[in-house]
């Protein structure tokens, strides 16, 4: 619906609109040739002092002359020219989308025998301040982490990608947030296919509100029953702009600092920021150390109740000795002592991050080594579990990225389960089973074993080991491998 000439008119339509709204603030004033016009925004989203010292005084203090032009487009030459920069100002004539500028923050400016508002952006948002993220600290990089504005996040990729490929499609999702959401790729370097089924998703998405970018993310991805997140989430700005040169693709939204990338792979989960800001010698060390720490995160608990129960014939005969010997006092069976501890570890370890950031560590460790002794010592539990979930724990550590270990702290109690059932020969079923389903996951058409399965000799150089950036050939360039 449009605007009306008349000022009343447009004055109920706003009142109506905002009725019971006690941050709306509706004010008129006369000009010195007795024109009058009308100021609505929300207090506390736009900038007081620019609303008096940008828009009223040179409003009200101004006696217009005839141009040829309008009276609308006499004030947007005024403000725009002389108080504000251009871009920030603009007419709108369509009543429902003065509401939303309003409600974005903006400040509306109306004037009796217009047909259209004048919209000035001078919104004035309380904003966290661009901080190191602490859940993905790096030794060595940037120490630049997003925040909640969306343009302060588009703007840290703009200027570490300074071309213009770069491209940011715009979206609106929420039928009340209204939240805005940005598709962010580089063209030539992003896969046709894959940003349309990117933009089809986002259209499809009906949802009353989008608090933070993993509402969007339950909404497009593939398979949401997978333990293994199909799409990747940061903070960390040099990580988006790297898969941005990669040919991924990233989403953003207003009000949340995580952006989400994709298609991801399974090794994805497994590679931390650091690997890239150290000499490639020292890498391949710590990937081999966390690559094996990945298997032990998962599988130590369930090759122990499995040897211990099942094939004790495989343990030597001095060790199953010790073993038998500290197990004389447990009440319980091996599989059930290691998910008591196991659960018991996973408690103390949501609480320890729950809890404040002074409290957390120390009542985690204390925790633990408190519950784990008095077990000991009271004859619930024997000293092997300790050693094998204390282990265990460690290894989920050094699995950088947060929504990885998740999933591995579900297989393990899976894996766990089924050997205790059938030992080994349900062991080697999980596996079997885990590695059908990832080879026939995919990310966005990507298959989520890539590039092992299919396999891709130009693109393993980053996997096990990382090449020097100097070897690795595999980067796409204008949609050709060179």
């Amino acid at each position: 619906m449009n605007l009306s000439f008349r000022l009343e008119t447009n004055e109920s339509f706003l009142k109506e609109q905002f009725q019971n709204c006690s941050d709306f603030i509706i004010r008129s004033f006369k000009m010195k040739d007795d024109t009058l016009l009308l100021l609505a925004y929300l207090d506390g989203m736009v900038r007081v002092q620019s609303v008096e010292e940008s828009i009223l005084k040179p409003l009200i203090q101004q006696e217009l002359q005839p141009n040829g032009t309008s009276l609308m487009q006499s004030f947007a030459e005024i403000i725009g020219g002389n108080w504000l920069p251009l871009s920030n100002v603009q007419t709108e004539d369509n009543s429902e989308k003065l509401v939303q500028h309003i409600l974005q923050g903006n400040l509306a400016v109306l004037v009796d025998g217009e047909a259209c508002a004048l919209i000035a952006k001078i919104q004035d948002f309380e904003t966290r301040s661009i901080q190191e993220p602490k859940k993905e600290a790096a030794l060595r990089g940037s120490k630049e982490g997003f925040v909640e504005s969306l343009r302060t996040n588009t703007t840290m990729i703009r200027r570490r990608i300074i071309h213009q490929d770069l491209k940011l499609e715009s979206f609106t999702i929420g039928e009340y947030t209204q939240t805005d959401v940005a598709l962010i790729y580089v063209q030539g370097l992003a896969e046709e296919k894959i940003l349309t089924q990117v933009r089809e998703k986002l259209h499809a998405i009906e949802i009353d509100g989008i608090i933070d970018t993993a509402y969007i993310e339950e909404w497009i991805e593939g398979n949401s029953f997978s333990l293994f997140s199909q799409i990747q989430n940061t903070e960390r700005p040099d990580i988006v702009t790297a898969s941005l040169l990669e040919g991924k693709v990233a989403i953003m939204a207003n009000g949340s600092p995580f952006t989400l990338i994709l298609p991801v792979t399974f090794w994805s989960g497994l590679q931390s920021v650091d690997d890239y800001f150290e000499r490639f010698v020292f890498v391949l060390l710590t990937r081999t150390i966390r690559y094996i720490m990945t298997f032990i995160s998962f599988a130590l608990p369930a090759i122990y109740v499995a040897l211990s129960t099942f094939h004790p014939e495989m343990v030597p005969s001095y060790l199953m000795i010790g073993i038998s010997t500290a197990r004389e006092s447990s009440p319980f069976p091996t599989v059930i002592e290691v998910f008591l501890m196991l659960f018991v570890f996973d408690a103390l370890q949501e609480a320890g991050v729950h809890l404040p950031n002074q409290l957390g560590p120390v009542v985690s460790i204390l925790g633990a080594l408190v519950i784990g002794q008095a077990a000991v010592e009271a004859g619930i539990i024997s000293t092997p579990i300790i050693i094998v979930v204390s282990l265990t724990g460690v290894a989920s550590y050094s699995i950088p990225r947060y929504s990885a270990s998740l999933s591995f702290r579900i297989i393990r109690y899976l894996f766990l389960f089924i050997a205790g059932l059938l030992g080994f020969v349900g062991f080697a079923f999980g596996i079997i089973f885990l590695m059908i389903h990832l080879v026939m996951l995919e990310s966005f058409g990507r298959p989520f074993m890539y590039p092992i399965a299919p396999f891709d000799g130009k693109r393993i150089k980053d996997i096990i080991i990382r090449y020097p950036l100097w070897i690795q050939n595999g980067r796409i360039k204008k949609g050709r491998i060179k």
